[in-house]
Order: structure tokens, then sequence, then C-alpha cells
């Protein structure tokens, strides 16, 4: 029987039980938590099994904060923390650990667990808490360090490490342990050097009032589980509950971005193009070494100046392999102010592949059109202009060759149009007309019509389209239920990005042409009526303007109009954003991280 049992169970092979759910369990301390008059640098944690401490620099906070950073290390079943400072009389020190400490195995966490001892004969007991979240979009911020100063001051944020610190979790929530009795400052910080105050060009965040850390005793009430799945019981307490518990504290970054020179970049023998990391404040100024092109060129520039194409007209520079110049212009130094720089600048053409079938054959390189692309399909939106974009600037152009049409049933019928330059450089331009919806037009360019500034000539354009019904669209009109005129309104897609911008209006926003489908709805109030959203800015102590969500989705169907109104001081702060919007906040510290 033996026998045929160990046969009947060889394919199974050993189950090796239920899984691991326990997190590890604290046996010993040394020095016991809460412990009073403590003056050795080391703390040891000893556990039931095996553990490890995760990315213990990310994860693990010692406020008052460490101007060395301490050695957490785990060894077998023990996690030492040793100070490598000497430290301060009469303080409390609180060792978070967050979810760092997880079993060797099952990586089960100690959730939360804070660690404290004091080097005086009392113990502070006192908690701030809250949530950091950025201040356009609302998504919580991961990693974020907020702390405390009792100098109330505006420098001590500028010149002084934190008096005390938390950090947000993966939920942007922080907690500040072990405070004691008083006023204080707070901000967040996203500390690039960890130096434990602002740096220019670092995020941040400021509340407007001091804050006084209190608690009170109240009835609380904790949920009993049966196991992990099976709820059990609610059981009811009294605890006491540290106020304030409900500090929200907007994040965000100045418009004082760090500026300076990113790269060169020359895709063909005609331009070049320099790229900047931020809004440049003006333009650089270019001095050439072995080249002389006597304002032979054309500049082109987005509307931030942090990408410049410079057009060579001259054919004895665009021949020049490698053009060497000097260039001068503002660069952010470590104090954040713009300084003149020069740099000296090679740069390379790029070498397109040879045909070597054509070389051998000695085939005449074919001249290559001036090409252009339009933004023209079958089917048309009614609002749109038809757009014309070159691969250069254009010399001359004959619009007398440029034919629109209108399409009645078999017959094409002339039509008058517009038509604009929408850059600098003659490489953008708009035709527009007051299109008809459901019919059909036609766009006619003949052959030679533009010439670019390097002789080369554009080839023949057709393009057929036709105009949408207006039964395919949706439209949205929005009323405040309290109308404030500073309100700017957008309307978002499921990704959080904007794809419309409409003022508040007495009589409501209206966004029109919408395609059906889900939408998203947030506001901010525009303070400086400049028409987008700003920051704000620490040396005026300014916050951010304020943006609102609202809580919920619109399903737009086909040829509907809905409307609505949102009152959106109903819902807290925390709570407007929907859910399926909302980005983790790892990703936010990802995004946050550098300057």
């Amino acid at each position: 029987m033996v026998l045929l049992y160990s046969c009947a169970n060889k394919a199974q092979g050993p189950t090796g039980g239920p899984k691991d759910i326990t997190p590890p369990q604290l046996v010993k301390a040394t020095p016991l938590n809460n412990s009073l008059n403590f003056k050795k640098k080391q703390v040891y944690l000893d556990f039931d099994e095996l553990i490890s401490v995760e990315k213990a620099n990310e994860n693990v906070v010692i406020s008052p904060p460490q101007t060395k950073t301490a050695d957490v290390k785990a060894y077998g079943k023990r996690v030492t923390v040793s100070f490598d400072e000497e430290l301060k009389d009469s303080t409390t020190y609180s060792i978070n650990f967050g979810n760092a400490i997880v079993d060797l195995n099952e990586k089960n966490p100690v959730k939360n667990f804070l660690f404290s001892f004091s080097t005086g004969n009392q113990i502070d007991t006192l908690k701030i808490s809250g949530d950091v979240i950025d201040a356009e979009t609302l998504n919580p911020m991961a990693g974020i360090l907020v702390g405390i100063y009792m100098d109330i001051s505006d420098s001590a944020f500028y010149k002084h490490p934190f008096m005390r610190i938390g950090k947000t979790d993966e939920k942007g929530h922080f907690s500040i342990d072990n405070v004691k009795k008083g006023k204080y400052k707070i901000y967040a910080l996203g500390d690039v050097n960890s130096d434990y105050y602002f740096q220019p060009g670092e995020g941040l965040a400021l509340c407007d009032s001091m804050i006084t850390p209190t608690f009170r005793r109240e009835e609380m009430h904790d949920s009993i589980w049966k196991d992990s799945l099976h709820f059990d019981s609610i059981r009811t307490y009294m605890g006491t509950r540290f106020l304030p518990d409900n500090v929200v504290m907007r994040y965000f970054k100045e418009n004082r971005k760090r500026q300076y020179y990113v790269k060169s970049e020359r895709k063909d023998a005609y331009s070049f193009t320099l790229f900047f990391n931020t809004e440049a404040a003006e333009l650089p100024k270019i001095t050439p070494l072995n080249f002389n092109w006597d304002g032979k060129y054309m500049l082109q520039k987005n509307e931030r100046k942090d990408t410049v194409t410079y057009w060579l007209t001259d054919s004895t520079v665009w021949k020049v392999d490698t053009l060497q110049l000097a260039m001068t212009y503002l660069k952010s130094d470590s104090l954040m102010k713009l300084v003149p720089v020069t740099d000296t600048l090679n740069i390379f053409q790029r070498k397109g592949k040879i045909n070597l079938k054509a070389k051998k054959q000695k085939v005449a390189p074919k001249a290559e059109p001036y090409k252009f692309n339009t933004n023209i399909n079958a089917s048309f939106d009614v609002y749109a202009p038809i757009t014309i974009k070159f691969d250069a600037p254009t010399e001359t152009m004959d619009w007398s060759k440029i034919k629109l049409y209108h399409k009645v049933d078999t017959l094409l019928k002339e039509i008058p149009y517009k038509w604009k330059q929408a850059d600098s450089t003659k490489m953008f331009y708009h035709i527009s007309y007051k299109w008809v919806p459901e019919e059909a037009y036609e766009l006619k360019i003949d052959s030679a019509v533009f010439t670019s500034i390097y002789k080369r000539v554009s080839d023949k354009f057709n393009g057929q389209f036709k105009i949408k019904s207006l039964d395919e669209y949706s439209s949205m009109k929005i009323y405040l239920a309290e109308f404030n005129p500073k309100v700017v309104l957008q309307v978002l897609d499921t990704k959080d990005a904007v794809v419309g911008t409409q003022p508040a209006n007495t009589k409501g926003a209206l966004f029109e042409y919408l395609k059906p489908g889900d939408y998203y709805l947030r506001m901010f109030i525009d303070d400086n009526g400049n028409g987008k959203w700003d920051p704000g800015e620490l040396a005026k102590n300014k916050q951010p303007e304020e943006v609102y969500y609202y809580p919920g989705k619109f399903t737009l169907k086909a040829n509907w109009e809905f409307e609505q109104t949102w009152n959106y001081k109903d819902t807290p702060l925390l709570q407007q954003k929907p859910k399926e919007l909302i980005k983790d906040a790892a990703s936010n510290k990802k995004r946050d991280n550098g300057y």
C-alpha cells in the first residue's frame, strides 16, 4: 500500500504548504521603542525571521534629518541603524521604515513601521500629517520630503535643513512624527541634492498659515478580519487623534527653470538647429569661425525660443561639411541667475547613404522637389482650416494657381478662400473657408507654384475631401453654480490631455465639435488673466493658481448637446479627480526628478 501510494503521487511532488502571508514580528529592540536618555549611535532591531531592508536610502526616513546619512542594513534577522554623526541633546529621534522591512522569501512588509527614542528625559509625541498633490493635475506625489521649521523667517527654507521631516508614500500621504509642542512653518520639497532645504530649481509646496499640532481623544473604529480575505467585525475603542491630519500641499515648480544648452543638429546641408532645455530669455549670439554668412540666413524660432533653426542662404556656407562657431547665450548659474556663457561648437552634417549603383552607372542625381504636406484627408472637420507645411522656407509663390472647388453634383465650382502665413519663415500657411457640412471640396495646386530659397520647385497636388456631418459631433455647455469671471474651463480626454479651453461665461462656456466619447472637466482660477495656468513663486509666498476637477465622467454621443452646472466647491479637493485619470505617485516622482 505504501508503494502504491508513493507511485500515485509521483507526479505531484511536495507542495510546500500554504504561502506565507505573515509579516516579520519584532521580538527585541535595543534600545526599547520610545526609550529615554539614549546616547549611543547604534540601534538594533531583531525579528522572528530572516529579513531585508528594501532601498533603505529611499524608503527609510530619519528625523531630524542627518547631515551624514545613517547606515541602515539587515543581517540575518537583525536590522542595524548606525548614526554617522553625534546625536543632538534632548531630542526625539524617529526612524520611519515605512514598508521597507520585508521577510526574505515572500517579501511581506512590516507595514508603516516607526521606531522612536529620545536623547533627553522626555519623548515628543505630536504628529502632523496630510497629502502632497501636483498643483496642476492633482495627482499624488511620491517620495517628496515634507518638513517643518520653528524659525518663522522666510529665509529658513533657503538656508537651514528642516527641523523634522516626513516623506510621502505611494499615495502621496506624509506623516511628520514625534513633533514637540509649538507653532511651525511647513514646506514640501523635491530634494534633488539631499541637503534638506530649498535650492533654486527644486519643486516645492508651501502653506499659507502656521501649524500648531495638537491631539484629542475620540471614538475610533477598527476592522477585524478572520483572515486576509474574510471580514469579521468592527471594533470600537477610544483612541488619540493627532491634528492636523489633513494638510493638503499643492506641489509645483517655479517658472524659473534652470536654463542651459542641450545640443545642436544638422539634418541636411541647408540648416542647423540649436536646442535649449527651457524657454530662453533671449536668442543666442552666433559668431562664425570657419565661414562668413554676412547675414545670409533665415532664422526660425518657436514661441519659447528653446529651439532655434538657422536656414543658410549662401551656397559657400552650406557646402562646408563642419560649421565651426562661437555661441554666446544665457545660462543659469548655481544661484539660478542668468549669466552669459560662450561655447565653441562644431556642427557636423549628417551624411546620407551613397547609392553605389547610381555612382557606378554615373547617373545624374535627380533634382529634389520642394516638398510640402497638408492635413487634407477624406473626412475633414467642419471647423478646421487647410494647412500647408513646407520642409524649407519659401521664396516665391503664386496663389493664383491654387484653386479651391466646391463639388456640386458632378461639377466643380471654384470658390474664393482666405490664406495667411502662419510663421516667420514662410514655411507654414492656412487656407480657410466656411465649410458646409456633408459637402465635397477639392484643392488643386499646379506644379511650380512654390519655390524654395534653394530654388527647388513644388510638384502638382490634388486633394479631395468631404466635410463631416454635424451629426458626427457632440457639444458641451458648462455653467458655474457660483460664477467667477477668472475661471478658465478645460475639457480633457481619457489621458488627462486638454482638448478644449474656454473662459467661464454667465451664459455657459460652450465646447463645440467634440467627437463622441468619454471626457472629463477641469478648471483653474486665472488670477493674472493670462489665459494659462501658472505655478507659484516662493519669494512672494505666492501659491500656484487653484485647480479643480469635476468628480465624474461625461460620455458624449453623436448629435448630442450636453449641459452641466458645476459647483466646484461641493467636493473636497482630494476627492475630486476621477480615479481613472489619477496617475500613480511613483510616475509623478520620476517626472519631477531633476531640474
